[in-house]
């Protein structure tokens, strides 16, 4: 088999990108938008040693999973990745895809979890779920501005106004924006030669108010004829918040720094629950506001609190889980780095009465690990300490300085809430090794049509029940304890030396002849399930673009991780 030939393939599993997997004359295909159960055929792309990726050609039998998909544009654009799959299909694949990342990287037994996991939490209407969408304005080859979201892993626009995610509304307002811009030969900004004016719209939606937020990110300091196009927009139901984010910078960053009130009021409102929360175009609030009520009654309902309890809330935003946890703890520190999220927790904790709770700027992973030094160096003897600590971490999950700092502390409880289940399952797996035990895991499907999975976990500590004295003699005799017994005991379940990347760089230099970038050794531990903890910068970007590893630079990673027996 060699690239552009054609297979026949049966699909019998799916990867965790949502890809569908099949095999041939012993190779194993991913193919992207095949379902568990279709006969296809597709085109070879991609061969490596023992796996290919192909493109879907045709269908030849399809599956009973298989379901047609609302969007006509839904294979081309990457904002949706298995719609064609039965939901029912949808949330059994994120079901396995929390559960199998738990043994596989947390080393969780199979028994244990069928005890402690719970049925995921779906939705009865997995359609019109988004409250915020942003919308990359482009210009197609007729030179018409157009709107919609990019190919999988590209900067493509496909064109595309009505998404089957997000809400009705969005599709008007965006009607009209293209028709001001073509009307007024307002353009597009050209990611190539950084010419251009409107590069995004943000359009925000509060669900329980109908308040609309529409937000023109451009490049430049003004929009011609700005006053014609906030009087139409005004026109639609729920209009409150009209504004213009500057962002000239040569970037793929969305946003830029600077807010200018158009029309109405710069924020709009919407409830979690009793909650009430002020959301600007830069506040980070969780886009289905259906499911986040779900999620957050979760992380309180496992939190257990009784009115008593001191809770640190990590990640937290603009205070949406420390807000609910407020209503029923003593009291409540919320910690995050983006100063804006923080201003708007204070602000919200104010307009609904909530005194209890104090939020703080900087990195969890800075701010608590000081919080718990100063309070140990002020208090000799006494030990800091959470009765319940709530995280809700980026994609990357905790610094393992935050988990030690943690683990110090003692909380009788951990709520850890995940959208990423691989580093969810690491950093379970120190908590459980360091006096934690696993008591409920429930994943909740907050993005449906996608291959992501929220999951709120409830951890508790370890208590001894008991305490036996034991009196042991050392030396020769009967009855006592040869001390070179215990010496080589000790030997052999002396801990590993912990291996870093700078000792993989190293090896591979001295063996290969040749450097290898920390990235590069990033990629293929995630490939292979590795935990990410030797390096704090295992994750970043790479400073120039480059290509992915070479396969003589991966086998070279694999053997340095053998040597140093990670796997």
């Amino acid at each position: 088999m060699k690239k552009n030939d054609f297979v026949t393939l049966t699909i019998e599993d799916i990867g965790v990108g949502g890809e569908g997997i099949g095999k041939a004359e012993g190779m194993t295909f991913f193919v992207k938008d095949a379902v568990v159960g279709d006969v296809i055929e597709a085109r070879i792309t991609k061969l490596k040693k023992n796996y290919g990726y192909a493109r879907l050609m045709k269908i030849i039998k399809p599956s009973e999973k298989r379901k047609e998909a609302k969007c006509p544009v839904a294979r081309q654009c990457g904002g949706c990745q298995i719609q064609e799959m039965d939901y029912k299909e949808q949330l059994k694949f994120k079901g396995r895809k929390v559960r199998n990342n738990l043994e596989r990287i947390g080393g969780f037994e199979s028994t244990l979890l069928d005890a402690v996991m719970e049925p995921i939490c779906g939705m009865e209407e997995p359609f019109h779920y988004r409250n915020k969408a942003q919308y990359p304005i482009g210009t197609d080859r007729d030179g018409n501005p157009v709107a919609g979201f990019y190919a999988g892993r590209t900067h493509q626009i496909i064109p595309n106004t009505v998404c089957a995610l997000g809400k009705e509304i969005n599709t008007e307002v965006l009607n009209i924006v293209l028709g001001f811009m073509k009307e007024f030969h307002v353009t597009a900004y050209d990611e190539g030669t950084g010419t251009g004016l409107f590069r995004h719209v943000l359009i925000r939606s509060g669900f329980k108010t109908g308040e609309i937020m529409v937000c023109l990110i451009v490049n430049g300091t003004q929009i011609p004829h700005v006053e014609t196009l906030t009087e139409r927009l005004t026109k639609l139901p729920g209009m409150t918040s009209i504004t213009m984010n500057i962002n000239c910078e040569n970037t793929n960053v969305i946003m830029g720094k600077e807010i200018r009130l158009l029309w109405g009021q710069e924020y709009i409102t919407d409830y979690i629950g009793e909650i009430k929360y002020q959301i600007s175009p830069l506040s980070f609030y969780q886009v289905n506001p259906v499911q986040t009520e779900v999620l957050y009654g979760l992380a309180c309902e496992y939190a257990g609190l009784t009115g008593q309890e001191t809770v640190w809330d990590l990640y937290c935003g603009i205070g949406t889980i420390s807000l609910f946890l407020a209503q029923k703890a003593k009291q409540v520190y919320g910690v995050e780095i983006i100063p804006q999220a923080i201003e708007d927790a204070r602000k919200n904790a104010e307009i609904n009465g909530i005194t209890n709770a104090e939020f703080y700027v900087g990195k969890a992973e800075e701010v608590l690990p000081d919080y718990y030094r100063k309070y140990e160096e002020s208090n000799p003897g006494s030990r800091a300490h959470a009765d319940v600590i709530v995280v809700d971490p980026p994609r990357k999950g905790c610094d393992e300085t935050l988990l030690e700092t943690m683990v110090n502390m003692e909380p009788d409880r951990i709520v850890y809430v995940s959208c990423d289940s691989a580093t969810l399952a690491r950093d379970l797996k120190y908590l459980c090794e360091n006096g934690y035990e696993l008591k409920k895991v429930r994943p909740a499907d907050m993005f449906p049509m996608t291959v992501h999975v929220e999951t709120v976990v409830l951890l508790s500590h370890k208590k001894p029940d008991g305490h036996i004295n034991v009196k042991v003699e050392f030396g020769e005799g009967e009855g006592k304890v040869p001390l070179d017994n215990i010496a080589k005991r000790a030997e052999a379940y002396k801990p590993k030396e912990r291996v870093t990347y700078k000792m993989i760089k190293e090896y591979i230099e001295a063996k290969y002849g040749f450097k290898v970038h920390t990235a590069y050794i990033a990629e293929v531990k995630r490939s292979l399930g590795l935990p990410m903890y030797d390096a704090p910068n295992a994750v970043e970007e790479l400073k120039h673009p480059r290509k992915h590893p070479t396969v003589e630079k991966v086998e070279a990673i694999k053997d340095a991780l053998k040597h140093f027996e990670v796997i």
